[in-house]
């Protein structure tokens, strides 16, 4: 998986940062690979609509689970829940020593409720119960986008204390709710006699495709002021992010919660595999190390770190952040509207994520119809 070199991921867990599979599939739980993944410094594993229905495309390892409950007549919906059930328990499993390791803290695998009720808070706390409840272990986490409507959903979930994978983070002001929602919750959660400590979420936040859409926003406004700024905006926004979270960690309302066990809703860097090829394949690894912060990374991305990420990480200080702060203001000043770049791209992220949840359950309902028996 390395060439027989030692893992470079291992040196971002020394720095605080711990770094989840962005990938999952039935070939990689059978085949070992996941494991092997572990050893080398995995520390949890996310999933979503996307990477499922890639997953289920790519081959026969699903078709005789699929096979088994269409010939006891499941629908669509059931195969999928059993489908995605399987691979989930079975990731869990193998990431269980590493959250046993960790005091509970680390070696999560997240499972998204269905992008199709981002905007609806009680489906999606009702589909997070259900999840819970279906997939029945300790390490689980629920996704469940930060719309206005999920942001609910969110404070709903960890009140009844379901820990919450947030995504489809792209604003400062969003990720200010979220961080709101969760101390809420978990405040709402200890009054009804909960336990605090026993309850986990990380927030992610998109980094890529904030630098899409404000690069190609850059380019039209044209000019040499503009075309400093292109590739930073990404940057930039995470860095913020990560001083609004020690802002926020920080507060007297976070230490009474601390003192009876909760535990920190880390930052987690999502979508960080680089998609401009101007770019360092490393650019949003190298650039975003910091203690208590997650870093989600695809098969190709752990790869590129692996060959090109340096031996030796370069830790995000107060200067860095603060560098975020003047380039978004410098964005402003060239005319980028933030709140803009946001919204499209929250609502870009929706949908994706609910069109690849449609192709996927097509993809069930072909395999499904070419498995049962035609009428006679």
């Amino acid at each position: 998986m390395f060439g027989g070199q030692k893992s470079k991921l291992h040196n971002l867990g020394s720095a605080g940062q711990s770094v989840w599979l962005d990938s999952i599939s039935r070939e990689m739980l059978q085949s070992g690979d996941l494991q092997r993944y572990v050893e080398a410094g995995i520390r949890g594993l996310t999933s979503n609509p996307t990477i499922f229905a890639k997953a289920m495309r790519a081959g026969d390892s699903y078709d005789a689970q699929i096979r088994e409950l269409a010939d006891r007549s499941a629908d669509v919906d059931e195969i999928y829940a059993a489908v995605v059930t399987r691979d989930i328990q079975q990731a869990c499993d193998v990431m269980e020593p590493v959250y046993t390791g960790s005091g509970g803290t680390d070696g999560f695998v997240s499972v998204e409720v269905s992008p199709e009720l981002a905007h609806e808070a009680d489906g999606t706390l009702a589909e997070a119960r259900d999840w819970v409840k279906r997939v029945n272990r300790p390490n689980l986490l629920i996704k469940i986008p930060a719309t206005r409507e999920g942001i609910g959903a969110i404070g709903s979930a960890i009140a009844e204390g379901i820990s919450v994978n947030v995504t489809l983070i792209f604003s400062l002001e969003r990720y200010m709710a979220v961080m709101d929602a969760y101390l809420d919750g978990l405040e709402r959660y200890q009054q009804a006699g909960g336990n605090p400590s026993g309850v986990n979420s990380v927030a992610s936040f998109f980094v890529s495709r904030f630098d899409t859409e404000v690069d190609a926003r850059l380019s039209r406004v044209g000019t040499s002021a503009a075309a400093a700024l292109a590739g930073r905006a990404a940057v930039a926004n995470a860095r913020v992010a990560y001083l609004r979270f020690l802002q926020t960690f920080s507060s007297d309302r976070w230490a009474r919660l601390r003192r009876q066990g909760a535990n920190l809703q880390k930052p987690l860097w999502a979508s960080t595999s680089t998609k401009n090829p101007a770019y360092s394949d490393t650019l949003y690894i190298d650039t975003l190390v910091a203690p208590e912060t997650v870093n989600t990374l695809p098969e190709s991305a752990i790869q590129a770190y692996q060959e090109q990420g340096r031996s030796r990480p370069e830790m995000m200080g107060i200067n860095q952040m603060v560098d975020g702060v003047i380039v978004l203001e410098n964005l402003a000043s060239v005319g980028i509207e933030y709140d803009d770049v946001a919204a499209l791209l929250e609502k870009k992220g929706v949908d994706s994520f609910a069109a690849s949840f449609r192709e996927m359950i097509s993809d069930i309902e072909q395999k499904r119809a070419a498995i049962m028996p035609g009428p006679s």
